[in-house]
């Protein structure tokens, strides 16, 4: 094997950082999902869900734009819709602009659930990650996740302004 065909092993500072990264992937997920689970009785990709449709006009958005933010399959989606469907607080119906797509809307029940989630939600996230840094380490968190996600998925990280305020 010559030098060009040799690995790139990471640097130690770099091996170092991937792991805090990868830990911070597993385990603050399964963090928000145990908080959820408790306090609202929802899983983690079920709030999400509902949090994305209360954030999008008129809290209705196509399934398939719902797949792709949440990074699931459409037939993913559909099964974590069908869940909040059976609990009255999402409804599916045709685009009546393009009968090809599916409509999820947010129920006011859906937002209801949402207004009353949210708030342990956010303290979770306070709790398990802000809490744990400094000011300008919030801003180095947003500017990496940023180049990071914007390498991944360009469309994603302009759909996602950072100044947009949301609030239940």
């Amino acid at each position: 094997m010559t030098d060009v065909d040799a690995p790139r092993w990471l640097t130690p500072d770099e091996q170092r950082a991937w792991l805090a990264l990868a830990g911070t992937v597993i385990w603050l997920p399964a963090a928000l999902d145990a908080q959820l689970q408790r306090d609202a009785g929802l899983s983690h990709a079920e709030y999400q869900a509902l949090s994305w449709l209360s954030m999008s006009p008129e809290r209705t958005r196509r399934m398939s734009e719902l797949a792709d933010t949440a990074n699931v399959t459409l037939s993913h989606l559909s099964r974590i819709v069908a869940r909040l469907e059976q609990r009255g607080w999402v409804r599916r119906t045709p685009d009546p602009s393009d009968g090809r797509y599916t409509l999820a809307i947010l129920t006011e029940d859906g937002w209801q659930k949402v207004v009353e989630s949210a708030p342990g939600h956010v303290a979770a996230v306070r709790e398990h990650v802000f809490a744990q840094l400094t000011p300008e380490e919030v801003g180095q968190l947003e500017r990496i996740g940023s180049r990071i996600v914007g390498h991944l998925r360009p469309e994603c990280a302009a759909s996602h302004p950072a100044d947009v305020t949301v609030r239940a």
